[in-house]
């Protein structure tokens, strides 16, 4: 397993730079605005989440300034995000309770983040990971996906994915995984016609639910 991250990794540099971990560089790792981008992205394409996200910080970048903006003001900026009229409600939603419960600041707890309305283990994950470089790992569809294709789970959804993963994976991997299989994912081992003939780790991959390929 670590051979095969630690392959992944030297040709990861080749591949398109994921929205949430552009998010993070841009802002020097700011976990309220990674937070923010990734409810953005929930079923939502990267460019889109990236242009989305531009406009909304461009408008505010703290709870309080969020929850200045009126929603359709909100709407606007992140539209054309899936469910936007939802998202941009959910977004006020959770800035209020960051400045009524953590004074505005987005807590590193991942059990103080799951409290928070909209947000579940994948976005929770990912502020502690990205936002705090603290231990975690966030599964997506793209993580659940490669990590049973490539034979290093057994798993039905993605929480469970994340358990098994917490359970066999190295700690050392764990920040960095979700970024790492989302570009991957997004690259070569797409979910229909991966690309096989160039995937770095044909070789010890399962191919488990592979039927058509390139």
């Amino acid at each position: 397993m670590s051979r095969v991250i630690a392959r992944l990794e030297t040709v990861a540099p080749t591949w398109t730079t994921t929205a949430l971990a552009a998010i993070a560089e841009q802002t020097g790792q700011d976990p309220f605005r990674i937070l923010i981008g990734c409810l953005l992205s929930l079923r939502t394409r990267d460019e889109t989440t990236a242009g989305a996200s531009a406009r909304l910080f461009a408008l505010a970048d703290t709870p309080a300034g969020i929850l200045a903006l009126p929603t359709a003001t909100i709407e606007r900026a992140i539209f054309p995000v899936g469910f936007y009229r939802t998202k941009a409600r959910g977004l006020r939603s959770v800035c209020r309770h960051l400045l009524e419960r953590f004074d505005g600041a987005v807590p590193s707890d991942l059990d103080a983040l799951l409290t928070l309305p909209g947000v579940g283990r994948k976005t929770a994950n990912l502020v502690v990971t990205m936002g705090f470089t603290l231990p975690g790992i966030c599964v997506d569809t793209h993580v659940h996906r490669i990590s049973n294709r490539l034979g290093f789970v057994r798993t039905r959804d993605p929480e469970e994915t994340e358990w098994a993963l917490r359970a066999k994976l190295p700690q050392r991997h764990w920040i960095g995984l979700n970024d790492l299989l989302v570009a991957f994912g997004q690259t070569i081992c797409q979910p229909l016609s991966p690309h096989c003939s160039t995937c770095p780790v044909r070789r010890p991959c399962h191919r488990l639910g592979v039927g058509t390929s390139r």
